[in-house]
C-alpha cells in the first residue's frame, strides 16, 4: 500500500529527475505569452457566435461568471506551482494532497484531453486552409500541421515557447485592433456602421437579456469551453526560468486579461452589429470586419484562426509530453515515456501523443462534422476534472500547511475554503449542462466509460508502482 513516506519518496525523485532532465529554457515573455495563449483560442474567434446568437449581450454575464471560475481556480494552482513547480503540476499535486489515484486519473484525463483537442484542431487548420485551397484534399494541410508541430517540439522547449509566442501574439494583435477600430466607430460616428452602431445596442434589441437568463445558463458550457487551455500555464512550471516569479506573475495577469480579450471583445463586438445579426457559423470577427470595410476580411480572421488552432496543437503536443513524462515518472505509465532525448525533450512521451493524434485526420476523414462537437465535448470533461482537481488538491494542501505538514507560501489564493468548493459546484453544474444539449450529451456517455477504464488502469498499475517503493 502507499503511504505518506512513500508518496514523499516519490516526490522527491520526481524533482530529481525534472533537474536532470528538463531545462529551464522558457523566458518571463514565454510564460507570458503561453497564458494568453492558453486563454484565447478559436472559442473566441468562432465559437462566440452561436454563444451569442443565444444569449444575445448576456454572453457577458456568462463570460464574467466563468471568468471569476477560472480566477479562483488560476489562483489555487498558482499557490501550488510555488509551493513546488513541477512540470506534473497539478497531477503532481493531486498525488501528494489527494492520493496516487488522483493523480493517476488527473494525469491520464489530462493527456486525453490534449490528444482529442489536438485531434480536433489538425482538422480545424485543414478545414481553414481549404478556405483558400478548396481543391487540396482536407487530409494534407491537417497531416503538414502535425508534423512541422511534432518537429518544433522535439526540437527544444524554447522552441515550442519561441513558437507560442508569436501563436499568442497574433491573436493579441487581432483582437485589440478589433476594439481599438470599433471605439472609433462607434465613438466618432465613423463610416456607414458609426451611424447605427452604438453602445445602446447591447439593450435595445430585447433587453440586456434577450433570452432570459436561461439563455445564459445554457451558454455557460461554450463559454467553459472556450476558456479551456488556461491551465497550460502550470504545465510550463518544471521548464520555466525564475519559475517563482515568472508563474505568480502570469497567472495575476489573467483576470485582465479575460476582462479585456473576452469580455471587452463582446461589448465592443454586439455595440456595432445588434446581437440578432450573428449567426453560428460565421466568425463575429468577419462580420464586424467586413461591415467596417477592412478589405479581405474574412482571409484575415481566417488565418488568425489557423494560428489559434495551430497553437491550441502546439500546446497539446508539449503538455501530453509532459504529462506522460511525469506519470511515468509516478510509475503510472510504461517506464519509455521517462526519457527525454539528447535534447532534453520527452521525445518517447509526444511521439505517442502525436501519433494517436493522427488518428484524428483518418477520423475526421472518414466521419460526419459532428465528430467535431462530439470529441470537444469530450475534451470539456477533461478539463472540468482538471480544474475541480485543482481546486480540491489546494484544498488539502492548505489543510496540510494548517497541520505543520507542508510550508505556506506568500502567493495565496483568496477566499479558502468557502472559494474552492463553490467552484467545483459551479464546475458539476457545468457538466450537468452538458446533458441539455443532444450534441454535448455525448461527453457524458463518454466520462463513465472512460473513468471506469482509467479505475482498471490504476488497479493493474498499482503493483509496479508498489514495486517501485522502497522498504
Amino acid at each position: 500500500m502507499h503511504d505518506t513516506r512513500a508518496i514523499s519518496n516519490l516526490l522527491r525523485e520526481e524533482e530529481q529527475h525534472e533537474r536532470e532532465d528538463l531545462v529551464r529554457g522558457l523566458k518571463d515573455r514565454h510564460v507570458q505569452l503561453i497564458a494568453i495563449g492558453g486563454a484565447i483560442g478559436v472559442g473566441l474567434f468562432l465559437g462566440s457566435a452561436t454563444a451569442i446568437s443565444r444569449a444575445g449581450p448576456g454572453l457577458v454575464l456568462a463570460y464574467a461568471l466563468g471568468g471569476l471560475a477560472i480566477f479562483f481556480i488560476m489562483r489555487a494552482l498558482g499557490e501550488l506551482l510555488t509551493y513546488r513547480p513541477v512540470a506534473g503540476s497539478f497531477a503532481s499535486y493531486a498525488e501528494e494532497f489527494v492520493g496516487p489515484w488522483a493523480g493517476f486519473f488527473t494525469g491520464w484525463s489530462y493527456w486525453f484531453m490534449w490528444v482529442v483537442t489536438g485531434m480536433a484542431e489538425i482538422t480545424a487548420v485543414a478545414v481553414y486552409v481549404n478556405f483558400w485551397f478548396p481543391s487540396v484534399p482536407q487530409w494534407i494541410p491537417a497531416l503538414a500541421t502535425l508534423v512541422v508541430l511534432y518537429g518544433v517540439n522535439l526540437i527544444a522547449v524554447k522552441v515550442f515557447g519561441e513558437l507560442e509566442f508569436w501563436f499568442a501574439l497574433i491573436k493579441v494583435i487581432t483582437i485589440v485592433a478589433m476594439m481599438v477600430i470599433g471605439l472609433v466607430v462607434i465613438l466618432f460616428d465613423v463610416g456607414e456602421l458609426g451611424q447605427t452602431a452604438s453602445f445602446a445596442n447591447l439593450w435595445n434589441h430585447g433587453g440586456f437579456f434577450p433570452t432570459g437568463i436561461l439563455g445564459v445558463v445554457l451558454v455557460l458550457q461554450i463559454v467553459m469551453f472556450a476558456y479551456q487551455g488556461v491551465e497550460l500555464v502550470g504545465v510550463t512550471a518544471g521548464e520555466a526560468e525564475n519559475p517563482e516569479k515568472t508563474l505568480p506573475h502570469a497567472i495575476n495577469s489573467i483576470v485582465w486579461r479575460i476582462l479585456l480579450f473576452y469580455i471587452g471583445a463582446l461589448v465592443v463586438i454586439m455595440s456595432l452589429l445588434p446581437w440578432t445579426e450573428f449567426q453560428p457559423g460565421v466568425s463575429p470577427f468577419v462580420l464586424v470586419f467586413e461591415r467596417i470595410g477592412i478589405p479581405a476580411a474574412a482571409s484575415i480572421i481566417n488565418f488568425v484562426v489557423i494560428t489559434a488552432a495551430a497553437s491550441s496543437c502546439n500546446s497539446g503536443l508539449f503538455s501530453t509530453g509532459r504529462m506522460l513524462y511525469t506519470l511515468a515518472q509516478f510509475r503510472q505509465a510504461p517506464h519509455a515515456f521517462a526519457r527525454v532525448n539528447a535534447r532534453h525533450v520527452p521525445a518517447a512521451a509526444i511521439t505517442v501523443s502525436a501519433a494517436l493524434m493522427l488518428i484524428g485526420v483518418v477520423l475526421n476523414y472518414l466521419v460526419p462534422k459532428e465528430v467535431f462537437v462530439w470529441v470537444t465535448s469530450v475534451a470539456l470533461v477533461g478539463s472540468l476534472w482538471t480544474w475541480g482537481m485543482i481546486m480540491y488538491a489546494h484544498l488539502k494542501f492548505r489543510e496540510a500547511v494548517a497541520d505543520g505538514r507542508a510550508p505556506a507560501v506568500g502567493y495565496r489564493m483568496p477566499g479558502a475554503p468557502v472559494a474552492n468548493w463553490l467552484v467545483i459546484a459551479f464546475l458539476v453544474l457545468i457538466a450537468l449542462f452538458l446533458g441539455i444539449d443532444a450534441d454535448t450529451r455525448v461527453a457524458l456517455y463518454v466520462a463513465p466509460i472512460w473513468f471506469a477504464i482509467l479505475a482498471i488502469g490504476y488497479r493493474l498499475s498499482r503493483p509496479e508502482m508498489e514495486a517501485a517503493q522502497p522498504a
